[in-house]
């Protein structure tokens, strides 16, 4: 299931209505999945959530919302552009692998094995060890070169008991040597939080033999992520002045970050009255056009509503450079008095990296 990247910014206790409010936020940034996946505030990062009509649902990801995630993957209309994949290893090891050294979160990253030796059905083998993050939510695939199509290695289901072990395989056949060696192509995506991925590359030649690559590491990062301006036990009035804050993504990965998205969502209710959109004023500092209206929508079947932040920074964000979006929120002189947990979420492409609670009170006019 999908799972989303989590930092807040101040602290809430989660009920059913915020997770909710939670995944319907990351579903109009993200984009919507596979019916019956919801996002969970206690997991830490997301490929495609929407709302499950209140309930917060915790677990490995299903293989719907795998598919979700894994972009690119076998089925797509036309052939896929084939990646530049060098021998790795040297000619006493016949088996290599490779892995690049940073895999930021939401990003294809670099891999291969390298075969020198002949295989006859036999079964390429994967063992990933995960510290800071599930190895049920790493994507790996290869490129199938007949069908011209990033295809999903099999994946075992992780024991319960050791969440940061997991196996990936596939089947492969080649007549591989020393002077000439087969390379695969593969690639990885880490989309929960950051931490270190290791990957032990085997292989069984169909003969009764196996053989071991070295284990290889890279480091599972994403960009820095900050609110400011949005104080614990935050106030607004209805009919009252704005209250102004700042979120900055600024990326400290070495690789740069296409398709940055941000939104911010909300919940709130107090008896039968649900705060609507409407009761809402969102707005957002555009350079050149000042500030502007930032349309909220309601959160599917739950009442929570969400928003898309407008673009404020060159697509890619390269490295060592940030997005700022300044904000402001008003609250609507007829609005419900109620505790409103809200936040902002942070993702690129299909993937939520980031997500901080921003919750506040509405008050009533006072004097």
């Amino acid at each position: 299931m999908a799972r989303i990247a989590q930092q807040p910014v101040t602290g809430w206790k989660a009920t059913a209505g915020s997770a909710a409010a939670v995944a319907a936020g990351l579903a109009l940034v993200m984009g919507a999945a596979a019916p019956g996946n919801a996002a969970s505030v206690q997991g830490t990062a997301g490929t495609r959530a929407v709302p499950n009509c209140g309930a917060a649902v915790t677990g490995p990801m299903s293989g719907a919302t795998r598919a979700n995630a894994a972009a690119g993957k076998h089925g797509t209309a036309g052939r896929e552009t084939a990646p530049t994949t060098a021998a790795t290893g040297n000619a006493s090891q016949q088996l290599s692998y490779g892995l690049a050294p940073e895999a930021p979160l939401g990003l294809w990253s670099s891999s291969n094995v390298t075969l020198r030796t002949p295989v006859s059905k036999g079964t390429v083998r994967l063992d990933v060890t995960t510290q800071g993050f599930i190895a049920d939510s790493l994507l790996i695939q290869r490129y199938d070169t007949k069908s011209g199509h990033w295809v999903d290695l099999d994946h075992q289901p992780t024991s319960d008991a050791r969440p940061e072990k997991g196996t990936f395989s596939f089947p492969v056949s080649e007549s591989a040597s020393a002077g000439r060696p087969t390379t695969v192509a593969l690639r990885v995506k880490a989309i929960d939080r950051p931490g270190r991925l290791t990957v032990t590359a085997s292989v069984e030649d169909g003969h009764g033999h196996t053989y071991r690559a070295p284990a290889r590491s890279t480091v599972v990062d994403r960009p820095t992520t900050t609110v400011k301006g949005w104080q614990r036990g935050a106030s607004l009035v209805r009919g009252g002045a704005a209250k102004e804050f700042e979120l900055t993504v600024k990326n400290t990965t070495k690789r740069a970050y296409p398709a940055l998205n941000a939104g911010y969502f909300a919940y709130g209710q107090t008896g039968n009255r649900a705060v609507a959109p409407k009761d809402l004023v969102l707005q957002q500092y555009v350079p050149g056009r000042g500030w502007q209206r930032v349309s909220l929508v309601p959160g599917g079947c739950d009442p929570g509503m969400s928003a898309g932040l407008l673009p404020t920074a060159k697509s890619p964000l390269a490295p060592g450079t940030s997005a700022v979006y300044r904000m402001r929120l008003a609250v609507a002189g007829d609005a419900p008095l109620a505790d409103v947990e809200a936040g902002v979420s942070v993702g690129t492409g299909d993937t939520s990296f980031y997500y901080g609670t921003l919750p506040f009170k509405i008050r009533g006019k006072q004097g």
